[in-house]
C-alpha cells in the first residue's frame, strides 16, 4: 500500500509538472522569451524531489484521501462475483431505464469507474480525481516548486496553473457520480437493502457507500472511511442508523470480510449481534457528530486532543 501510494503521489505531481512546464513555456515563447521557455522546459530538479525535500510532497489530508481511495478500489476488486445469470448487471440496467436522471447518472458512474479501474490496473491516477481543495493545493505547490526566480516565468506558471484549475470538474470524480446516482435513485428505506445487495454483487462499492451516505445523511467520505477501516466500530452503528435488517448487514459484512484480508480474524456473529442490540435511534444519536461540517469536526477533534494533552 505504501509503495503504491508513493508511486501514485509522485505520478500525480509529475502529471501536473508536465502540463505546467509545457503550457508556461509555450506562453513564454509567444511573448518572445525563448531563453526563459527553454530554461523552464529543461528545468533542474523535479517538482516531486523539491517538494519532498521541503516536506511538502504530501500532507495528512492528501495521504488520508489517497489511502482511503486505494483501499476502496482494492476491496472492490476483490469482492465476490455474483452468480452468472441472464439479467444485465446493475449499472448497465440502470443506464437504460426510462428515468433520464437515473440513466444519465448510471452512465456517468460507469465511465468514471471504468476510468478509475483502468488507472488502478496501470498503477496510475490523475490529480483531477482528487477533491477540489486537495487538487488546487497540489497544483499550486507544484507550480511553486518549478519557480526559477524569473518574474516572467512566474507569471507564465500562474497562468498555466489557472488553466489547469479552470478545466477541473469535481463532478466527474467517481465518488461524485456515485452520489449523483444515489440521489437520482432515491431509494426508500424498504428499497435500500435490495439496492445494496445488487451494488455489492456487482462490485460497485462506491454506490454502496453513496446509498448509505444519502440514507444516513453523512458525507460520502465519512462512510468510506468507516468501511475501509476494519476495526472502526462506527461502521456497524452506521448500518444500524439506516435501520438495515440483520440479513442485509450480514451479507455486507461477509462480502467485505471476503475482500479484505485484514478482517480475517473478526468474529462476525458476535459483531452482528452487538450491532443489532443497538436501536436505530441510538445509532443515529451516536453518529450525529459525523453530520457536522468536516472543518467543524476537525476543530472539535483538535480541541479534544489539546485538552487531553
Amino acid at each position: 500500500m505504501r509503495a503504491l501510494l508513493d508511486h501514485l503521489l509522485t505520478g500525480m505531481v509529475g502529471e501536473i509538472e508536465e502540463r505546467l512546464r509545457e503550457d508556461a513555456s509555450r506562453m513564454l515563447v509567444s511573448r518572445g522569451d525563448r531563453a526563459g521557455a527553454a530554461q523552464l522546459r529543461q528545468g533542474g530538479q523535479s517538482a516531486a524531489e523539491r517538494l519532498e525535500r521541503a516536506g511538502l510532497l504530501a500532507n495528512e489530508a492528501l495521504l488520508a484521501e489517497l489511502f482511503a481511495r486505494l483501499r476502496q478500489d482494492l476491496i472492490a476488486e476483490r469482492l465476490p462475483v455474483r452468480a452468472e445469470d441472464d439479467e444485465p448487471s446493475l449499472l448497465p440496467r440502470l443506464a437504460q431505464v426510462g428515468d433520464p436522471a437515473v440513466a444519465a447518472a448510471a452512465r456517468g458512474l460507469l465511465v468514471a469507474e471504468s476510468r478509475r479501474r483502468e488507472a488502478l490496473a496501470m498503477g496510475d491516477v490523475t490529480a483531477s480525481d482528487l477533491p477540489a481543495e486537495l487538487h488546487q493545493q497540489l497544483v499550486w505547490r507544484v507550480a511553486a516548486a518549478l519557480r526559477n526566480g524569473d518574474t516572467s516565468a512566474d507569471r507564465a506558471l500562474v497562468e498555466a496553473a489557472g488553466r489547469i484549475l479552470a478545466t477541473y470538474d469535481e463532478g466527474e470524480r467517481a465518488d461524485a457520480q456515485a452520489m449523483r446516482l444515489a440521489f437520482a435513485i432515491d431509494a426508500r428505506p424498504q428499497e435500500l437493502p435490495a439496492l445494496l445487495d445488487e451494488a455489492i454483487g456487482d462490485r460497485r462499492l462506491s454506490l454502496v457507500f453513496a446509498a448509505l451516505a444519502l440514507s444516513a445523511q453523512v458525507p460520502f467520505e465519512v462512510v468510506r472511511s468507516l468501511a475501509v477501516e476494519p476495526d472502526d466500530e462506527r461502521w456497524w452503528l452506521l448500518l444500524r442508523a439506516v435501520d438495515l435488517d440483520p440479513l442485509t448487514m450480514a451479507r455486507l459484512a461477509l462480502a467485505l470480510a471476503s475482500a479484505d484480508p485484514r478482517r480475517g480474524d473478526q468474529d462476525l456473529p458476535t459483531l452482528l449481534d452487538a450491532a443489532n442490540a443497538v436501536s436505530a435511534e441510538e445509532a443515529r444519536a451516536e453518529l450525529a457528530v459525523l453530520r457536522l461540517p468536516p472543518d467543524f469536526r476537525a476543530a472539535v477533534d483538535a480541541l479534544g486532543s489539546g485538552e487531553a494533552a
